[in-house]
C-alpha cells in the first residue's frame, strides 16, 4: 500500500519488539524515515537490522529510555522534529488490587502514560506550526473495560485515551490528527513470557501456551497494520468515530452509528461484560481527530 509517507519522519517508542517493531517496520517499508527507541543496544541494533532486511532503508535506533525524562530528553536532542509520533511504550502485570503499592501506581502511570505526554508535548506545536503531524497512542481495550486483575494497567490505557482526546480538540483546523489505538491482546514476545510465568507447564512450546483472552491473542502484525493506517496522509479525513478492523486489510471501515437504547439516559455508556469487546472487536480505533467543520 501507498500511504503517501516517503517524505515524513516518525519516532516509535518501545519499539525494539512486539507491536513497535512490526509498526516501525510497516512505516519503513512505506518510506518514513523512522526512529526506535530502546534500552538495550544490542536489541536496537537487532531490530535497526530487522527493519532493513525487510525493506526499510531509513530506519536509525537511538539507544534511550523513553519511559524517564532524561531519555526523553535524549529523544527530543537526537530528533528535533518529528512528523509522526507512536507512543507504543508500556508495561504490564496481574497484581491483586490490595498489593498494588504507591510505588507501583507511581511506575505505571511514569511508564505508561508520562512517557507519551513528554514527547506529545516536545513534538505537537511543531506539528501544528508545519500544519502537519500524527500522535498515536496505543492504548488497550483495558482502557475501556479495565480487568480486575490489572487495574492499574487498565488506569493508565484510559488516562493515554484522555490525553489524546485533549489534544484532538486542539488540532481544529489543521492537518495535525491525535488518535488512540485500542488493540486487542496481542501474542507478542512480552505477551509470551507473560503467559508462561502463569502457565502449568512454563516450559512448554509458545505455540502451546494457552490464552488467557476469551478471543485468544493475535499477532503483532494486527494491530500494526491499524496504526500504520491511521498515519496515511488521508487520514486527516476521518470524523471522530469508533471503527473496528476485522481483518489484516489497511482499511478502517467505519461503523454506523448505532441508536440509542430507549433505556439508556443521553451521555450514559451501558455495561459491557468482560471479554465482550475482545470477542466482538478485534481491534478498536478510537479516532480522536478533529471534526470536519
Amino acid at each position: 500500500m501507498d500511504l503517501q509517507l516517503k517524505d515524513k519522519s516518525a519516532l516509535v517508542t518501545g519499539s525494539t519488539a512486539g507491536i513497535g517493531l512490526e509498526i516501525a517496520r510497516k512505516l519503513a517499508v512505506e518510506g518514513t524515515k523512522v526512529i526506535i527507541t530502546g534500552r538495550n543496544k544490542t536489541k536496537l541494533d537487532q531490530a535497526v537490522d530487522s527493519i532493513r532486511s525487510s525493506g526499510g532503508a531509513y530506519v536509525s535506533g537511538v539507544l534511550a529510555d523513553a519511559a524517564t525524562e532524561e531519555g526523553a530528553a535524549a529523544l527530543v536532542r537526537a530528533t528535533p522534529n518529528v512528523d509522526i509520533l507512536v507512543n507504543n511504550l508500556g508495561i504490564y502485570e496481574m497484581k491483586d488490587f490490595a498489593a498494588i503499592t504507591d510505588a507501583d501506581w507511581r511506575r505505571y502511570f511514569e511508564v505508561n502514560v508520562l512517557s507519551g505526554a513528554r514527547l506529545a508535548r516536545a513534538y505537537f506545536p511543531g506539528m501544528l506550526e508545519r500544519n502537519w503531524g500524527r500522535i498515536i497512542f496505543i492504548s488497550s481495550e483495558s482502557g475501556l473495560v479495565t480487568p480486575a486483575e490489572m487495574i492499574h494497567y487498565g488506569m493508565t490505557k484510559t488516562a493515554q485515551l484522555a490525553i489524546s482526546r485533549g489534544l484532538a480538540g486542539l488540532t481544529k483546523g489543521t492537518k495535525v490528527t491525535v488518535n488512540s489505538v485500542l488493540p486487542s491482546p496481542t501474542r507478542s514476545e512480552g505477551i509470551i513470557d507473560f503467559l508462561k510465568s502463569l502457565a502449568s507447564d512454563p516450559a512448554a512450546p509458545p505455540e502451546q501456551i494457552p490464552s488467557r483472552s476469551p478471543a485468544g491473542h493475535r499477532g503483532p502484525n494486527y494491530s500494526a497494520a491499524a496504526v500504520v493506517t491511521t498515519t496515511s496522509t488521508k487520514a486527516e479525513q476521518a470524523s471522530p468515530t469508533c471503527c473496528e478492523r476485522r481483518s489484516t486489510s489497511s482499511t478502517a471501515t467505519r461503523k454506523p452509528r448505532p441508536k440509542r437504547r430507549p433505556d439508556i439516559p443521553p451521555g450514559r455508556v451501558p455495561e459491557v461484560r468482560r471479554g465482550q469487546l475482545s470477542r466482538l472487536h478485534p481491534t478498536f480505533i478510537d479516532l480522536c481527530t478533529k471534526s470536519r467543520h
